[in-house]
């Protein structure tokens, strides 16, 4: 970073990755709190490798070209014939085969993946585990930064507006300026926010109707306990620091 000051956005859904690729020079924040990036965060901080696919026809076919691969996913809230696993991180930390990669697709938030790496620029991934040590971290490395959240039945959901708000509070705080009337907004809400304040979001509602309590209370039992840095490369998920050079 130079001495001038950065901006940081705050946006929600595919479609606004459009804004960010006609200014360029955006880093763009991946945001999924339920469930996806916690999923994928919590597979590529066992050791295993992680594959994000937009399609389940796309991840049928990464999966071919895998050995032993572990299909992982939902659309529209159900698992594809085929897959071995929901969308769900809680029974994904459960397994011990971390040695076979995993294909990811999911109703909204792989797409999104797949849209901000047509972006061209870095792709970083955050959920509640590692908000705010991506933000300290993306201070020092990007002068502008998109956090852009996955459209949840076309809704901002509230607890990707809380992640966004973790990681933008961070970066305000290195010295960015929000982007716009709507950032400021995001983060005036919700910076000071209790790491719980987004149980009334309709995602919530959707795990305890389904009987899904377990990954609701991952996500509420993992804010803040992993100190690294994820980001998209190519077409794999992978870990760009540790937690002590994320912390360093």
């Amino acid at each position: 970073m130079t001495d001038a000051a950065g901006s940081v956005a705050i946006a929600c859904s595919c479609g606004s990755l459009n804004r960010f690729e006609t200014a360029g020079g955006y880093a763009i924040v991946a945001v999924d709190v339920i469930r996806t990036m916690t999923t994928a965060v919590t597979a590529a901080a066992l050791g295993r490798r992680v594959f994000p696919a937009p399609t389940v026809a796309a991840a049928l076919e990464q999966g071919a070209c895998l050995e032993r691969p572990l299909l992982v996913g939902e659309v529209d809230g159900r698992m594809p014939g085929g897959f071995d696993l929901t969308n769900s991180p809680a029974a994904l930390a459960q397994r011990h085969d971390i040695e076979r990669p995993m294909v990811l697709v999911t109703s909204s938030g792989t797409p999104l993946l797949h849209h901000a790496r047509l972006a061209g620029g870095p792709v970083y991934l955050a959920c509640l585990r590692n908000a705010r040590h991506l933000g300290r971290w993306l201070a020092r490395r990007h002068a502008r930064v998109a956090l852009v959240a996955a459209a949840s039945r076309g809704e901002f959901r509230e607890e990707d507006q809380f992640c966004c708000a973790r990681i933008a509070g961070e970066l305000c705080h290195a010295g960015y300026r929000p982007a716009d009337a709507e950032t400021e907004a995001v983060i005036r809400h919700w910076c000071a926010a209790p790491s719980d304040a987004w149980l009334g979001s309709n995602s919530v509602a959707y795990l305890r109707r389904t009987g899904q309590r377990e990954d609701l209370e991952f996500v509420l039992q993992h804010v803040d306990d992993l100190p690294a840095v994820f980001a998209l490369q190519q077409d794999e998920i992978v870990a760009l620091t540790s937690a002590a050079e994320a912390l360093a």
